[in-house]
């Protein structure tokens, strides 16, 4: 114990920042998973199986500890929930439509967003590198998007997708506010609970219907059901002493695994594709400059 402070002055990153990149890298690969299960399986049904077999698997774990839930958890649980249910269902809603390497760049438009919901919630004031960030980043997005399906608005699986990075950027932020001070586990019960419930509630109002039986939904929905709990539980526990700046920087790691598992697995971008990763990728590299 007394070698601590030594090792931390010689270490580049926390234990809680080295887990965050291992749930980047995690990540990365849900987006081939949910891409294959979105052949077989409609969004909401899809969202509502895997965050119900999220909450059974942390409740296996943080069940004991549920008694002492205070009403901060439940309401900042809630919140977030409902924050996560909006951007796993339009990214999900989006990968019926386009690759999961387009999905995951075109997610990564969160991070020049992070600093915005900052200065809004926090009255953090972003560095001029967050604004130089977001000019380059958001052409970037454009031309990942693709011209052809501009005209498509907000209804085309990019629109939908642009639109999930905005509540996970949402997402960071809030965590951040919410979670110091409370027990992680409890929260992120609580939120996953709320995400579950959420996505079976839509079915009915959108006209979706239970999918027959598939063994990869079945299997796709469990295992990234189990992955998704102990992501979250990371994500809530590096998050009460990592700032959600500092969060962003490491989580710009995502698009990149993303990016090369759907390269092992086939799938190509046309050469404006690649500009415009690199635009993103550029853009988020420089709005978290020099942040902390």
């Amino acid at each position: 114990m007394g070698n601590g402070p030594h090792r931390t002055a010689k270490t580049f990153l926390s234990p809680q920042e080295w887990a965050l990149c291992g749930v980047t890298m995690l990540w990365g690969a849900t987006f081939l998973v949910v891409r294959l299960c979105m052949q077989e399986s409609g969004p909401f049904w899809f969202v509502g199986l895997r965050f119900s077999a999220a909450t059974v698997s942390m409740l296996l774990c943080a069940l004991p500890i549920l008694r002492g839930i205070t009403r901060k958890e439940l309401l900042g649980g809630t919140i977030l929930g409902i924050v996560i249910f909006c951007g796993f269902s339009l990214q999900t809603m989006g990968l019926v439509e386009i690759s999961a390497a387009k999905s995951a760049f075109i997610t990564a438009f969160y991070v020049p967003l992070v600093p915005i919901f900052e200065l809004i919630l926090v009255r953090h004031i972003p560095r001029l590198a967050a604004w130089i960030g977001m000019a380059l980043a958001f052409p970037g997005v454009l031309l990942l998007t693709g011209i052809e399906n501009l005209s498509g608005g907000f209804g085309s699986g990019s629109g939908l997708t642009v639109l999930c990075a905005v509540a996970f950027a949402l997402e960071i932020v809030l965590t951040g506010m919410i979670v110091p001070g409370t027990n992680p586990r409890r929260i992120v019960c609580i939120e996953l609970a709320v995400t579950a419930l959420l996505g079976f509630f839509c079915m009915p109002l959108v006209g979706e219907k239970p999918s027959p039986f598939s063994w990869l939904v079945f299997a796709g929905a469990c295992g990234m059901g189990m992955l998704t709990a102990f992501i979250q539980s990371v994500i809530a526990w590096a998050q009460k002493t990592v700032s959600p700046t500092r969060a962003t920087i490491i989580y710009t790691g995502e698009p990149i695994w993303a990016g090369l598992f759907g390269y092992l697995a086939g799938e190509r971008l046309p050469v404006t594709a690649i500009l415009g990763c690199c635009l993103v990728i550029t853009g988020i590299l420089i709005s978290t400059q020099k942040k902390t």
